[in-house]
């Protein structure tokens, strides 16, 4: 029986942030509408297949991911699967900008908005290998402007929030995990995501703003009660802060990046880079047409970025994230660099999910999918409906970015697009499915 993959988490919610963020600022230029996309030559680099990958699946993959370009649904494209160590596909076509018609490279620089996650995570956990702070440390004893908190208990007849006191306040590994009780604001009419939206939380100048501003709104749910999609990566980077005595990018550059030779990843493009960034798309509200997003706070340059966002404020590459994945696949070393210890990756890729809790995609339930410590993991694959191994762990961007770990095959698979899917005409985009049908299901000869 064929499966229907689990879709990339969250996109379709950070878009509405990242958008909303958008309608609030200025344009600086008119969008450009385009009906058809341009005739672009593809290019797959040649790449001898794994023993374990016929020539056929691996043909099948680039296939399907070459398929998007022909039917005009992206514009450009870059995928990328490596098998115990050696990349046996590396496909990519189209262009990264509509008015220069450049094409995707191997060095183009890409917007990874939530897939900077698990970055901050791991960056997380090697302060915790340093005896820095404990899973079950409270959240306040690093950040005391949350202690009094609130949480929001109902609404009263006259519209009006009911707010309790915090049962406790959340731990550390709580606010890992989206179940400390914080919300995100980036979609749900309820008084705390509104105020998250009102106050323009994400939109903060810098890192004291964001904790304040977070900070005079209530939990949407009691510590440890339930899974909800938060601002918790965000405060991570705060928290980092404090502990390194470092900034966050700061930290990232001495300790994770500089390390693993990730050379291209930071919060903004220099300007001498700028010609490798991609332009990102969105969907005309008018025409469906597919244009690119000309808002400024999807530039991505200095000046153009406030504090720096544990939750989604990356750009990076292709090469730069595979150095990432690997490094996981690895059990937290690369070519003699060690980042984590394997018990580590054990302890932020276990299921923290609070009894009874389920991820949501959209309001909808997606049983059979656990939490770790900034991954998504698949624990019952049957549930869950996805062929990928019970054992994988993920995440997605809101720019319909996409990569997965499968420690039981020593994989990763990583897809770098740049479009906003939300008001698709033809649907939303299915990258996630497609990749992982073509890696792991049935072929014509089999």
């Amino acid at each position: 029986m064929l499966k229907t993959p689990i879709r990339s988490i969250l996109v379709s919610g950070l878009t509405l942030g990242t958008l909303a963020a958008c309608a609030t600022t200025k344009v600086v230029t008119e969008p450009v509408v385009v009906d058809t996309p341009p005739v672009v030559a593809e290019v797959a680099p040649a790449a001898p297949a794994s023993i374990d990958f016929s020539a056929e699946r691996v043909a099948a993959l680039e296939t399907a991911m070459g398929d998007y370009i022909r039917n005009g649904r992206l514009y450009g494209i870059h995928t990328r699967l490596a098998h115990k160590g050696e990349t046996i596909s590396d496909y990519y076509a189209g262009v990264r900008g509509l008015e220069s018609g450049a094409p995707i490279e191997q060095d183009t620089i890409y917007r990874i908005y939530s897939m900077t996650k698990p970055i901050t995570g791991v960056a997380m956990m090697m302060l915790w290998e340093d005896g820095k702070f404990e899973l079950d440390d409270p959240v306040t004893k690093f950040v005391p402007e949350f202690e009094g908190l609130q949480v929001l208990a109902g609404m009263n007849e006259d519209g009006s929030p009911i707010l309790v006191d915090m049962d406790r306040p959340p731990t550390m590994s709580e606010l890992m995990s989206h179940t400390s009780g914080f919300a995100y604001g980036l979609g749900g009419a309820d008084p705390v995501n509104s105020a998250f939206r009102d106050k323009k939380v994400l939109e903060a100048p810098d890192m004291q703003t964001f904790i304040d501003r977070t900070a005079s709104i209530p939990l949407l749910y009691q510590p440890g009660e339930t899974w909800f999609y938060s601002v918790g990566m965000d405060i991570q980077g705060h928290i980092i802060e404090k502990l390194s005595g470092q900034t966050f990018s700061d930290y990232l550059q001495t300790r994770l990046f500089g390390p693993l030779g990730m050379i291209d990843t930071g919060f903004y493009v220099p300007d001498a880079d700028y010609d490798r960034f991609s332009e990102v798309y969105g969907f005309d509200p008018e025409t469906g047409a597919l244009v690119p997003v000309p808002f400024p706070s999807v530039q991505f340059r200095q000046e153009t970025i406030g504090f720096e966002s544990g939750g989604g404020g990356l750009v990076s590459t292709m090469d730069d994230y595979s150095r990432f994945a690997q490094m996981l696949v690895n059990r937290g070393e690369l070519d003699g660099v060690r980042v984590l210890k394997p018990e580590t990756i054990d302890v932020i890729t276990k299921d923290v999910m609070p009894e009874g809790a389920v991820m949501s995609y959209g309001g909808a339930p997606l049983p059979g999918l656990g939490m770790g410590l900034t991954f998504g993991t698949v624990e019952d694959g049957d549930v869950a409906e996805t062929l990928t191994p019970e054992g994988t762990y993920f995440w997605g961007g809101a720019a319909s970015t996409w990569f997965w770990i499968d420690p039981v095959n020593e994989l990763y698979f990583i897809g770098m697009v740049q479009i906003f899917d939300q008001g698709n005409p033809n649907g939303p985009l299915d990258l996630r499915g497609d990749s992982t049908q073509a890696i792991y299901g049935p072929m014509s000869s089999e």
